[in-house]
């Protein structure tokens, strides 16, 4: 039934214009200028992320957006850490931790929150 359907992801922000600097300055994505100031959408890859406002922002404590990046997540990193974001720490087994990036085995992952608290989560995967 969805199974060749596209998805998009949508993340909850109390503060939409303090949202639109974050997502569109911070993390360079385009802002998609046709659905007006109540929603932010942000073309990302093949797919969509909406932003919009609503008193539950940055409540989810799981991930609330994910982007493979594959090699270049190093540089992506170091281009964020440039902007202030700071780059979160969890211990995980058999995962080690620099530089903002956990590594297991060949799998390296970083995660970052938004001004809301959402967690964005980067990996090496395409």
């Amino acid at each position: 039934m969805l199974k060749d359907k596209d998805s998009a992801a949508i993340v909850g922000v109390k503060d939409l214009s303090r949202a639109r600097a974050f997502y569109g300055d911070t993390l360079g994505l385009e802002e998609t200028p046709d659905f007006g100031d109540q929603v932010a959408m942000y073309k990302t890859g093949q797919t969509v992320l909406c932003v919009y406002p609503t008193e539950f922002a940055g409540t989810n404590k799981a991930n609330a957006v994910v982007w493979g990046v594959g090699d270049e997540l190093e540089a992506i990193v170091a281009d964020l850490a440039q902007k202030g974001v700071t780059f979160e720490h969890y211990d995980m087994p058999d995962t080690t931790y620099a530089d903002g990036v956990h590594t297991s085995g060949d799998f390296r992952m970083v995660w970052f929150k938004d001004p809301d608290g959402n967690i964005l989560h980067l990996n090496s995967g395409d």
